[in-house]
């Protein structure tokens, strides 16, 4: 398989400056988009939630430090793959977050919870429908622990 290119639809701004693992929940962030896809946002305003993908630019994925690990290094969580967690450190350096949107026109769209730091690019954005993104889902008891205090 060959490469695989893809362009920044918008960028995040918001005052978060540095990576952080929780006290993502009050945080109000900002995606500005490219000219290009002003009006791109028509109607997203009548939704709840939105998805928002987003390239981690800073992230650095290891794989002798990150394909198995304790989720945030913690010693009361299980030893589980990268693709058992959300964590930032990945192999392709996506991030994907469900986000309360609070407001959106033409070019901006102002939302909250999204754990991604200011400047990082936004590759594409897509309405929460709770159809396909199941409300009846369950996860092992450690995530519950993980994620105290993170929203």
């Amino acid at each position: 398989m060959g490469d695989i290119i893809m362009r920044a639809v918008g960028y995040v701004r918001n005052r978060v400056c540095d990576k952080k693992d929780a006290a993502w929940g009050g945080d109000l962030s900002t995606i500005i988009l490219e000219n290009e896809y002003h009006t791109g946002l028509k109607g997203l305003e009548n939704f709840s939630h939105a998805l928002v993908i987003f390239y981690l630019d800073q992230a650095k994925y290891e794989r002798e430090t990150h394909l198995q690990r304790r989720p945030r290094d913690r010693d009361d969580m299980p030893m589980v793959g990268i693709f058992s967690q959300r964590t930032k450190d990945r192999p392709n350096n996506i991030g994907v977050t469900a986000v309360q949107i609070v407001s959106a026109d033409d070019a901006t769209l102002t939302v909250k919870g999204l754990d991604a730091i200011d400047g990082t690019p936004v590759l594409d954005i897509k309405p929460y429908y709770p159809v396909f993104d199941k409300k009846d889902a369950h996860v092992p008891e450690w995530v519950d622990r993980l994620m105290e205090h993170y929203f």
